[in-house]
């Protein structure tokens, strides 16, 4: 199979996330009996915006990400304030692998025909090697990048906000762009303000902080 949409879906979050974050920076100042039940949106972002960043570390997220390439895990198990489960190529048999098709090669039938021949040669040689005997674990290195892979990601509240920083910029790869913009959309419904300040500009699929 060609070309796959990655598939971003929220395992979890910490429950009332907004108002755990708000007793915890609201301790750091002895001002517990200002929280009221609207107090927490102001105070987030008071504090986002003045660079408080540790209260955020209080509450996390975990994803399901599914349907992007091994190119994409490769960069983003690079954070290192998260945790990361990922599908293991030692253990899962890859002969029918999905595999991802960059939109740049997609867009040329010429270049689409070449990288997918290219592609059935790894898949046919990959078969091969296992049925001469060989291990998972080694017929995997002739597993292209473009294979597709699922991978479980948690990360408090500041991480995130560091990734969308860097992940969402106009500069960087383009799958790892759009899988973090999906991650922010889901996360501006369930933390409005720990992650409203970001814009997402609709015409170029990237995302900034306005403060």
């Amino acid at each position: 199979m060609g070309t796959v949409s990655a598939e971003v879906k929220l395992l979890s979050v910490t429950p009332d996330c907004e108002k755990i974050i708000e007793e915890a920076g609201r301790t750091c100042y002895l001002s517990l009996s200002r929280i009221t039940e609207n107090s927490s949106d102001n105070f987030i972002l008071s504090a986002v915006k003045r660079g408080h960043g540790s209260i955020l570390e209080h509450a996390s997220a975990t994803f399901r990400i599914k349907g992007a390439s091994r190119s994409f895990t490769h960069q983003f198990v690079r954070h290192r304030i998260a945790s990361f489960s990922q599908q293991s190529q030692r253990y899962v048999d890859e002969s029918e692998f999905n595999y991802i098709i960059p939109p740049s090669i997609a867009e040329s039938p010429e270049a689409a025909g070449i990288y997918e021949d290219c592609i059935e040669v790894m898949r046919k040689t990959y078969i091969a090697l296992r049925e001469k005997g060989v291990k998972k674990e080694d017929a995997r290195f002739i597993l292209p990048n473009a294979l597709e892979s699922q991978i479980v990601f948690s990360a408090n509240f500041r991480e995130l906000r560091h990734i969308f920083s860097l992940r969402l910029e106009k500069s960087a790869q383009w799958e790892i762009r759009a899988v973090c913009l999906e991650m922010l959309r889901i996360m501006q419904k369930e933390a409005p303000s720990v992650f409203g300040d970001f814009v997402i500009n609709e015409n170029d699929s990237t995302a900034g902080s306005s403060l």
